[in-house]
């Protein structure tokens, strides 16, 4: 029980539509207190800390701040009486700069001082030099991690006495969140009280002393952080758990349907050496600023490539670029062979290259089962409207195929729970796993994924690498992935690319490169302490690199001779 409560929920239940999401959530948070918001996707956590912003108003129950019921308030009012939200994901105007951002975040001080905004804004940017330097960029062509950190500089400038934030660390590398751990300490020593939303129980450890963990829409635990470490049942994921089952056994249906094309080999499997995906001099400019640098690299059939590097290193760019979403300034790129520089994102899809988002771009007005549905609209065969409309045998037979399919790929996904929700009604996490079911379902040959583990609890992401290694023999497609948490990289990766600056830093094995001076130093910045939390071993581990060192053990990896 809070001593001095700024923030009591009592009883509060939260519906979407038909839909009940919360039931009967009681949390209490003491002034100037930080509580971490812990619980497997889909728990509730983000519409409790809509419920307390006002964001969606809640069926029964109470919600107190400051002595004051705020439970139909709004979010309008919520925001001026101080309780103030980063939301989770990219919390931004991809066509503002981040000077118009900033001048945004003031609008609660229209009638302050001027003078005395400039010097709260100054004081901001000070701990996030990143912002001063993309000043009068816009924000959609800053990297996942600057936009996460221009989400937290508008949220500080508000001055907050509640600040709520949704999944710090999603997609950020280990330096980054350490950062903004700093920078959230002080706004907690300047007298705000901090609810932090976490998927990772380090991190809740590492800022908050005490915590809820909720499952279902409800509270099943609340006490102090170390505590919840040793409730082995209630940190069981979900996804952990669904994963789990496809990671042995004989097989199933599920993974019978990975290839729904047909194609059972591909060509590395043959004995080819030619690579399945080659760009050369990759280069892109925004302005004056070179985000990608005359980058080379080649992938080999049945193979997974990682790619790592600090936020702004111009990883999602050479995406964009391999994906058709950006032009290229220079450079070609060859898929399967085949020039596809000159050609469009549909065009390339079409000959097998599949593409996941960070932030996972799929439907949230439909349903999981049809955005499942749709990640297979490529392999229809019959698509004559006519046919459709007098319900022909072919018509039937392909859309029992796709039926089927869906159903095989919800099994192997672990999404059976979710099947017939609305995607928007869903977690951040639990959204991501609906973005790779639908990239599996495409069939490529070529998949790349943009932070898969985003959002997904440190359990879950223990389980991912296992499930993606799975999907890759099972598919036969060669895999090229973007991802800053380190145990996951090295365990799924034949090799790996360090980035810097958009350029190639140093392509090795797994070892190689996590024990390069140059990616230590640029990657991590040479921080030891964020070194072991990111599984890289050190020459003196401690109890930190020890217990890392226990998730990231893997069997050897062999240096293959591949081109650069």
């Amino acid at each position: 029980m809070a001593l001095d409560p700024h923030l009591v929920c009592k009883g509060v239940d939260v519906a979407y539509g038909q839909v009940q999401v919360l039931f009967g959530v009681d949390m209490e948070v003491e002034r100037n207190e930080i509580v971490a918001l812990l619980g497997t996707n889909g728990a509730g956590k983000s519409t409790l800390l809509k419920a307390i912003s006002g964001l969606v108003d809640p069926l029964a129950g109470e919600i107190w701040f400051d002595g004051q019921d705020i439970t139909h308030i709004g979010a309008v009012k919520a925001a001026r009486l101080g309780i103030v939200q980063v939301p989770g994901g990219r919390a931004v105007f991809p066509t503002l700069t981040v000077a118009e951002h900033f001048r945004a975040a003031n609008w609660l001080y229209s009638d302050k001082d001027p003078a005395v905004v400039r010097g709260r804004t100054e004081e901001v940017v000070d701990q996030f030099p990143r912002m001063r330097e993309r000043w009068d960029q816009m924000a959609g062509n800053l990297s996942g991690g600057e936009q996460q950190q221009l989400a937290l500089g508008m949220a500080f400038v508000a001055e907050p006495k509640l600040l709520i934030i949704d999944e710090l660390s999603l997609g950020l590398a280990p330096t980054i969140v350490e950062q903004l751990l700093g920078i959230v300490r002080s706004i907690h020593d300047q007298g705000a009280t901090v609810i932090l939303v976490e998927q990772s129980v380090n991190v809740a450890l590492t800022i908050a002393e005490r915590a809820y963990f909720m499952e279902k829409g409800e509270v099943r635990f609340s006490g102090p952080t170390e505590e919840l470490l040793e409730r082995g049942d209630i940190l069981r994921s979900v996804f952990l758990q669904g994963a789990a089952s496809v990671t042995g056994g004989t097989g199933s249906g599920a993974a019978k349907s990975l290839a729904v094309s047909g194609r059972k080999q591909e060509a590395g499997r043959n004995g080819e050496s030619e690579p399945v995906l080659e760009v050369r001099g990759l280069t892109k400019r925004f302005g004056g600023i070179v985000a990608v640098d005359d980058v080379t690299f080649t992938l080999e059939p049945d193979s997974i490539l990682g790619l790592i590097g600090p936020n702004g290193a111009g990883k999602t760019t050479i995406f964009d670029l391999i994906s058709g979403l950006l032009p290229l300034d220079g450079g070609r790129i060859f898929l399967k062979g085949v020039d596809i520089t000159r050609w469009g994102a549909d065009r390339r899809a079409a000959i097998g290259l599949g593409r996941s988002f960070q932030d996972a771009r799929i439907f949230p007005s439909l349903t999981v089962a049809e955005n499942v549905a749709i990640g297979l609209e490529r392999h229809i065969e019959v698509r004559d409207h006519l046919a459709a409309v007098l319900s022909l045998p072919a018509v039937i037979e392909s859309e029992m195929d796709v039926a089927w399919t869906v159903d095989d790929l919800i099994q192997l996904m672990n999404l059976g729970a979710f099947r017939d929700k609305f995607v928007s009604e869903l977690s951040t996490g639990s959204r991501r796993i609906v973005d790779l079911a639908m990239a599996i379902a495409h069939d490529p040959s070529v998949l790349i994924l943009d932070e898969p583990s985003s959002g997904i609890a440190q359990r879950e992401t223990e389980a991912l690498g296992p499930l993606l290694k799975r999907i890759q023999r099972e598919t036969g497609c060669a895999m090229l992935v973007i991802e800053h948490d380190m145990p996951l990289i090295t365990s799924i990766s034949d090799e790996i690319i360090a980035l810097e600056l958009g350029a190639i830093v140093v392509r090795g094995t797994p070892e190689e490169v996590t024990t390069d001076p140059r990616v230590i130093s640029s990657y991590l910045g040479g921080d030891v302490e964020s070194i072991q939390r990111s599984g890289v071993r050190t020459a003196e581990p401690t109890a930190t690199a020890t217990a890392t060192a226990k998730r990231t053990r893997r069997r050897p990896l062999v240096a293959r001779d591949k081109g650069t």
